[in-house]
């Protein structure tokens, strides 16, 4: 591990704004990026001997319409800078990704790549929910309408729930 890009990578963080972590594994950095649609991305920044790599959670192994879901991950990965979709043996989304040391001298780099990240994790969350996970969606929907509890977590489908009969999504 370079231990000066260490040191670098959290200054940058820090001059960013972005509060960080000491992780669990050598060179390991971790931070948590707020989202809009995802509550948060969690990210571990390993910085290596001449790189550093990106690993972020995206959303675990869908339900259902895997087919839609996966063609819907893989149209994104086209317009995605520095970082790609990966699926784990369980069938879990991750998103990785790789930078030479030498990007890190430049602020900016940091800055886009966290910014690719929070954009490839929380951008398509909801989409993803709809495709991989929407009869879950609907029943949770509908025992919390049922016993008359928060449907907060929901208020995104809203529309989509209240005007669904059967609770079929128009997308594929």
């Amino acid at each position: 591990m370079d231990e000066s890009a260490q040191t670098r990578l959290r200054e940058q963080l820090d001059a960013l704004g972005v509060a960080w972590e000491v992780g669990t594994r050598p060179g390991e950095t971790a931070v948590a990026l707020p989202g809009e649609r995802k509550l948060r991305t969690v990210l571990s920044l390993v910085v290596g001997e001449r790189a550093l790599e990106l690993r972020a959670f995206v959303i675990r192994n869908p339900d259902e319409n895997h087919e839609a879901f996966y063609r819907y991950l893989l149209r994104r990965a086209l317009r995605l800078p520095g970082v790609g979709y990966a699926v784990d043996a369980s069938g879990d989304v991750y998103l990785t990704g790789r930078v030479p040391l030498a990007g890190l001298k430049d602020e900016s780099v940091l800055d886009e790549l966290l910014g690719a990240v929070l954009a490839a994790c929380d951008e398509p969350f909801n989409e993803l929910l709809r495709l991989g996970f929407w009869t879950s969606i609907r029943r949770e929907w509908a025992w919390r309408v049922d016993r008359g509890e928060s449907t907060a977590n929901l208020e995104a489908f809203r529309a989509e729930l209240e005007s669904s009969t059967e609770g079929q999504v128009g997308r594929s």
